[in-house]
């Protein structure tokens, strides 16, 4: 299992966009852009995507933080493209780095 982390932009109209919401939209953009996602397993699996921090609604944020985890290796740079096609105006891929910790 592999591990990205990322940051991204929420501006614009999507600033009234909830936490849940916000997870529920990034996940499907990966899935649409046929990024190697890591899902859960059991009855309702999901995929394994954590985001830093909730903000209240009607905030815009320049740094949100999020972490993937992904069953094959892409490059960064690749994943950043792949994603931000995918994404409505307003969120933004800022940064992509593989987290450096060994996970199992």
């Amino acid at each position: 299992m592999f591990r990205l982390n990322f940051k991204f932009t929420k501006k614009g109209p999507l600033r009234y966009i909830s936490h849940l919401d916000l997870m529920r939209l990034l996940t499907r953009a990966m899935r649409r852009a046929g990024l190697p996602l890591k899902f859960s397993e059991g009855f309702s699996p999901h995929a394994k995507l954590s985001l830093g921090r909730a903000l209240k609604l009607g905030l815009e944020s320049e740094d949100e933080e999020g972490k993937i985890a992904l069953n094959g290796w892409i490059r960064p740079e690749e994943f950043a493209r792949k994603l931000e096609q995918q994404l409505p105006e307003g969120i933004a891929i800022k940064q992509v780095s593989w987290e450096l910790r060994e996970h199992r």
